[in-house]
């Protein structure tokens, strides 16, 4: 098969004309550097998570999930079980759209240092008295452009409004807030508060809008512990933060070559990922 992409977690393999193949890795990162660590399952709990909203959102808008099974993978794939069940999707090829388009529900990250500093963040200000980590009064859309280097520039409504029309951005604006509802509530039930979550599309072969990469997974969203929320505090996340606290204790954050992460930390990272998976639907193992 050949390999077109690989990227930090996954690899993206060229299946034919009109397909891709997708392999969720254990690979993390932090601070912009690939570890040589792996989180047993991590990938596994990623790919899962994300087919589980893919199905539970289809009705709102197609998504790129072509299967799900090896078995109509190539024989590339389907002969290695081990390696690439579970973690393996079989998806549509699409002309992507280059932005990421964040819903935010909970004021938090770089919203939250621009409340603080009275300055406007992606065209918005933000208006009355908020602590930490509060719920906004209704979830808004940070758009962001996604640039050659790697790394994303946030933007404006009226910038996306330029650049791709205000028709299409406003019907974009409306599935990302739709998604991030009805999925929102369905973790809230599980205990789990999605404070913000990223999106990204392409077109099909037939001009369709389609929802495409991750969904509302630990790793393109901030899970925050319901039991343990607190306005005013920052919460407990379910993500790689084990990883990041590590490698700041020790003055490795962002030092390559990459250093070998302790077991208990791996260990600790691993049940983070598989908590969640088990959380968001309701299945104990992979």
């Amino acid at each position: 098969m050949k390999k077109i992409i690989s990227g930090k977690v996954r690899d993206v393999y060229e299946v034919n004309e009109k397909q891709l193949a997708v392999v969720t890795t254990d690979r993390i990162s932090a601070f912009d550097v690939i570890l040589s660590s792996m989180v047993e399952k991590k990938g596994v709990a990623l790919n899962l998570i994300s087919n589980y909203w893919f199905d539970l959102t289809k009705d709102i808008i197609p998504n790129h999930i072509v299967s799900t099974e090896l078995k109509d993978m190539p024989e590339f794939f389907a002969s290695d079980a081990a390696a690439y069940d579970k973690r393996t999707v079989l998806v549509k090829k699409l002309k992507m759209l280059p932005y990421e388009f964040v819903v935010r529900g909970y004021i938090f990250g770089n919203m939250w240092k621009a409340y603080q500093n009275k300055t406007e963040f992606c065209g918005y200000t933000i208006e009355g008295d908020y602590q930490l980590a509060q719920q906004l009064e209704t979830p808004i859309l940070t758009p962001s452009s996604k640039n050659s280097e790697g790394h994303d520039e946030y933007i404006s409504m009226d910038q996306l409004y330029s650049e791709i029309g205000k028709e299409k951005a406003d019907e974009i604006c409306g599935i990302c807030l739709k998604l991030y509802q009805r999925c929102y509530e369905h973790a809230k039930e599980r205990g789990i508060l999605i404070a913000d979550t990223k999106f990204e599309f392409g077109y099909d072969e037939d001009g369709n809008l389609t929802l495409a990469d991750e969904i509302f997974t630990p790793d393109s969203s901030r899970f925050w512990d319901a039991s343990e929320y607190h306005v005013g505090e920052s919460p407990k996340s379910y993500d790689k933060q084990f990883v990041r606290d590590w490698l700041i204790a020790n003055h490795l954050d962002g030092v390559t070559p990459a250093p070998e992460m302790p077991t208990d930390v791996l260990e600790a990272t691993a049940k983070t990922y598989k908590e969640c998976y088990q959380k968001i639907t309701g299945r104990d193992e992979y």
